[in-house]
């Protein structure tokens, strides 16, 4: 009899460990602003005289973007919640109850422990919204990491999504 309580929390942590080894490691989705400059949306036609696609105009606004990523889970917070929980429910009841308490203990350990350690994973990503008044009407907005040199009312130049002051 004694021997089954050590052997049903074993039981429970190997279980626990196979499933956290199933879970689905996701990589936290790629913040919409990226290194680079981004083309926004296009509302008026480049001058005529100039080179193809280039356009002229003023930062009109810099706006901050602030976000959370989601937090990637390495599998660590399940085993130990499910140790956690197997322990705890090998507390509750006897026989046949307490092996049933133990399981359970430990996948719902599991579970609780995979939910905070992915909660305490969490990144906030920061960048930056560009707008662009184009001399020839309409504006270009810009999703950058960092706005650089760049500063409301400087005259730049747009070329293939990329912005350069003037």
């Amino acid at each position: 009899m004694q021997f089954q309580h050590p052997l049903a929390l074993v039981g429970t942590v190997v279980l626990a460990a196979s499933l956290a080894a199933c879970g689905h490691s996701r990589p936290a989705p790629a913040p919409q602003y990226s290194g680079g400059y981004s083309s926004g949306y296009q509302t008026a036609p480049a001058y005529p005289q100039q080179q193809a696609g280039t356009e002229y105009g003023r930062v009109s606004n810099i706006e901050v973007l602030q976000g959370r990523s989601q937090g990637q889970t390495t599998g660590t917070g399940a085993v130990l919640g499910a140790v956690v929980g197997g322990v705890l429910g090998n507390q509750v009841g006897k026989g046949t109850g307490r092996a049933a308490a133990t399981a359970v203990g430990g996948l719902g350990g599991a579970v609780a422990g995979n939910a905070i350690e992915g909660r305490n994973n969490q990144e906030y990503v920061q960048g930056y919204r560009l707008s662009v008044q184009l001399d020839q009407g309409g504006y270009r907005v810009y999703d950058v990491s960092s706005p650089g040199d760049l500063r409301i009312g400087d005259r730049v130049r747009l070329y293939n999504g990329q912005i350069s002051r003037m």
